[in-house]
């Protein structure tokens, strides 16, 4: 299967909701809300949104190297969509305030290999904490 952008977008949020090995369904309805409304996906084909999530699965499974399914992410990734994807990343990791040690080592693997400022992905997750805050 040849990967659009945003199957590449959808590959970063479902790689970070199964990071701690447990994919809750607070994780799933945020994909699935985010891929509903955001503008990068007003174009998206809202039932193929499965199947490229359990395409993405299936890669993991298949694929002892992170990097390398990292790399088959990042070759359909166009440069301008880096921090989309980085903020979508944080999204979903933050969507319990409970970031396990494998959230935060995919998000270190994430910050390493896009092309993204450090200044602005700070400013990513300091906002998704903003955003996400609860009373």
């Amino acid at each position: 299967m040849t990967l659009s952008p945003q199957d590449a977008l959808v590959y970063f949020m479902v790689i970070t909701a199964a990071a701690d090995q447990a994919m809750t369904d607070e994780e799933l309805s945020r994909i699935s809300a985010l891929v509903d409304r955001l503008p990068i996906f007003e174009n998206y084909n809202m039932s193929r949104l499965s199947n490229v999530a359990d395409d993405c699965i299936a890669l993991m499974h298949s694929s002892s190297d992170l990097d390398r399914v990292l790399d088959v992410m990042l070759a359909v990734l166009p440069e301008r969509l880096e921090d989309t994807a980085y903020a979508l990343a944080v999204e979903i990791a933050a969507v319990d305030l409970d970031l396990k040690q494998e959230e935060l080592r995919w998000l270190e693997m994430i910050r390493d290999r896009l092309r993204i400022d450090r200044l602005v992905t700070a400013a990513i997750e300091r906002a998704a904490r903003a955003r996400l805050r609860r009373a």
